[in-house]
């Protein structure tokens, strides 16, 4: 073994725990956190609506003329729902703006989607609202979002390119 160069093991230093210290919060930070979020609650009612108020309108202007920009302003809508509505208290509008979301994915475009199928997210996503369910387990809500879902991958499956399941 003559000629090689013993191995050196270099340890570089952690920068980021010097920085960040400890990395743990204490309880006073997280009940501070929770506080905030309570003060904020009040206010979920209306940002739910002006999100699905949103989405209302930009499925009409996909409906007044089908194209690509319309669509993906239909999709940023239900995208934008299907994050914001669990945090809003609504986990079965984000599950319906999520099913809405693979419908109108970019990799669909092109598609002739059908607008009764559009129509139906949006308004089970209105009622969703109006009635202020909030129950994951309402029988009526996710016996209506299996239903969306079943017809989006029925849909899908049958005139989406090959690669539209594979960016689910």
């Amino acid at each position: 073994m003559a000629g090689k160069k013993p191995i050196e093991i270099f340890m570089p230093p952690n920068m980021l725990k010097a920085k960040v210290g400890s990395g743990g919060l204490s309880s006073s930070v997280i009940k501070k956190a929770e506080a905030s979020i309570e003060e904020l609650r009040g206010e979920f009612a209306g940002w739910i609506a002006t999100d699905v108020n949103r989405l209302v309108e930009r499925r009409d202007s996909y409906q007044a003329q089908a194209d690509d920009h319309a669509l993906s302003n239909l999709h940023r809508a239900s995208h934008d729902l299907k994050g914001q509505a669990s945090t809003f208290e609504f986990p079965l509008i984000a599950r319906v703006a999520s099913s809405l979301c693979q419908l109108t994915d970019e990799v669909n475009h092109g598609l002739d989607l059908p607008v009764t199928l559009i129509n139906a997210h949006v308004d089970a996503i209105k009622v969703i609202m109006r009635e202020g369910i909030k129950d994951p387990s309402n029988q009526m809500a996710v016996i209506l979002a299996g239903e969306l879902e079943g017809q989006v991958s029925a849909f899908l499956e049958k005139y989406a390119p090959a690669s539209a399941g594979a960016s689910a």
